[in-house]
């Protein structure tokens, strides 16, 4: 697992928590920095997942010689 796709998926957790503390505590502003968090998160996560997938097809084409 790449460090971006462990990163996103703490940056999701994150702000899951934060929105749950939001709607809890009756604070939009809260609520809406956790719902950034998971959106940035998600895309932190993708990006990894996609840099993984190409340096798993470098290695395997570069293996392949």
């Amino acid at each position: 697992m790449d460090k971006d796709e462990l990163t996103g998926e703490f940056k999701q957790a994150k702000g899951t928590v934060k929105e749950k503390a939001g709607e809890l505590t009756d604070n939009p502003d809260l609520e809406a920095e956790g719902t950034a968090d998971k959106v940035g998160g998600h895309l932190q996560e993708g990006f990894g997942a996609a840099k993984r997938k190409v340096r798993d097809t470098v290695d395997d084409i570069t293996d392949d010689e």
